[in-house]
């Protein structure tokens, strides 16, 4: 490290040591994280030494053995006893800002008057009714989120379910001028702080002493996953049989101690993280670290045909072995950001990017249905519509879509906001037969509306266009009353 960035970071030391907001650990994290920055760690990877991964790192999920669902006290006590090894976490620390909403993003209702949250225990409660077993949800909140969350939780207090929460690390943001902490500027409010990506899942967990508690109750593998993911399930429903828990019982069969689910890439995901072989290990690649002559090559869907859905299914005994050691150091993703015109930086990292610090880690080709994430109004859409059906907690796409593909959905900013989206249809249109649907101006939807093959529906400036209850809209293109 060079001399002036070691003088910066005894003064940064300093400073932190002052802050009287977050504990030993977190300012212990903090300035390895800004240590690790400042001494420039190369984030580029050596484009000629990549290596497509064989079917033994990436694993489709069809070749996968599952343990056989049937009658038989045998296989139904064996789905007990791999579930009890299971504890499922959601990453739930972040707020619903971008739809329009205060308060965490997994409180957003997503059908039939249920939230993410709300779908989620379902889930697990009626795995553990059914199977007698006894799997923990574990719900990792940011300071944005933990006290909603808190009172969220109290309304499952009678569930059949274990429920824990704690916090990720809460970190100062950095003023980029003089290198300083923000809190330590003046700015004492939660402005002066940012939680540090999901990467720091796994010290969290370690921290808050619930990573301890769950290995004495002889649990074995965390799956976790982003609350806002509907297909991100404990993939046992009745979408799989006769077989069940294929993803758990290959990681406990063959002792890997990580997996990352990925799954075909389509054009819409062409800048997400992929798995690569590199030096021997299998690797996450993300785009900010491939040199800007690769790029195009990187988007290419037939050259990288894979990609990071989030869900990571992790040996407990393996975190807890390299969070000791202080091993997992992922790259680091720098976010610049302005606060009250004040430049500052955070520097996160990402909980897909340690699968190069565990033992015998794999990726697994799931199908496209274990990836339904809502991350804007067109997403909810999709998931309130005709295509998708609940059931126990699962969202299932309706099988009368013949299409394997979902349609393409772009709605103008007038839905951006889940309640301007929902005030804007009486009821969400049939979209079975939809191809791609674009709407954009002051358009509203009366109920029982049908949306077949590609629809564009574009109000004049200054104009209310309203699509009538029962409208068959059908390869078409409204501008006003008169072409519908």
């Amino acid at each position: 490290m060079a001399a002036a960035d070691a003088e910066k970071l005894n003064n940064l030391r300093s400073a932190v040591a002052a802050l009287t907001q977050i504990s030993e650990n977190e300012k212990s994290g903090f300035i390895n994280l800004v240590s690790r920055y400042l001494s420039g760690e190369a984030q580029h990877v050596e484009w000629s030494k990549i290596q497509t991964p064989t079917d033994k790192i990436v694993v489709p999920y069809d070749t996968l053995s599952a343990v056989p669902e049937g009658l038989s006290l045998i296989y139904a006590a064996q789905t007990k006893s791999l579930l009890d090894k299971l504890v499922v976490l959601k990453l739930n620390g972040g707020l619903g800002t971008t739809m329009g909403c205060t308060g965490p993003k997994s409180v957003i209702e997503v059908r039939n008057g249920l939230t993410f949250l709300d779908l989620i225990v379902i889930q697990i409660e009626s795995l553990n009714k059914k199977y007698g077993c006894s799997v923990p949800l574990l719900l990792m909140n940011s300071f944005n989120t933990h006290d909603d969350t808190q009172k969220i939780v109290e309304k499952y207090s009678g569930s059949n379910i274990e429920i824990h929460t704690f916090n990720q690390s809460q970190y100062p943001r950095l003023v980029v001028d003089e290198f300083l902490p923000l809190p330590s500027k003046g700015e004492t409010g939660k402005d002066g702080w940012y939680p540090p990506g999901h990467g720091d899942v796994f010290p969290s967990l370690m921290n808050s002493g619930k990573l301890e508690a769950l290995l004495s109750q002889g649990k074995e593998y965390v799956f976790v996953a982003n609350s806002d993911n509907l297909g991100a399930v404990v993939d046992l429903s009745i979408l799989t049989r006769p077989f069940a828990l294929k993803i758990l019982n290959h990681l406990v069969q063959n002792k890997n101690e990580y997996c990352m689910e990925v799954t075909p890439k389509t054009l819409a995901d062409v800048k997400g993280g992929t798995l690569i072989s590199y030096d021997g290990k299998v690797q996450l690649l993300e785009i900010a670290q491939v040199p800007d002559e690769h790029v195009n090559e990187f988007k290419s869907i037939e050259k990288f045909k894979i990609f990071n859905t989030n869900n990571l299914w992790v040996n407990l005994k393996a975190i807890k072995r390299l969070v000791q050691a202080d091993a997992l150091k992922m790259e680091i993703i720098p976010n610049p950001k302005e606060v009250n015109g004040v430049k500052v930086l955070q520097l996160e990292t990402a909980a897909g990017a340690a699968i190069k610090f565990y033992d015998n880690a794999i990726g697994i080709n799931v199908p496209r249905s274990r990836f339904l994430p809502v991350k804007a109004s067109s997403d909810l859409l999709l998931v309130q519509s005709d295509l998708y059906t609940e059931k126990d907690g699962y969202v299932i796409r309706n099988p009368a879509r013949a299409d394997p593909a979902n349609p393409s959905i772009e709605l103008g900013p007038e839905f951006k906001k889940v309640g301007d989206f929902l005030k804007r249809f009486k009821s969400i249109p049939s979209i079975l037969e939809l191809d791609s649907l674009k709407v954009s101006g002051d358009v509203w939807f009366g109920s029982s509306v049908v949306l077949k093959g590609k629809v564009v529906v574009a109000a004049k400036s200054g104009e209310k266009l309203e699509i009538p209850d029962g409208a068959v809209l059908e390869n078409k293109e409204v501008h006003g009353a008169g072409d519908i």
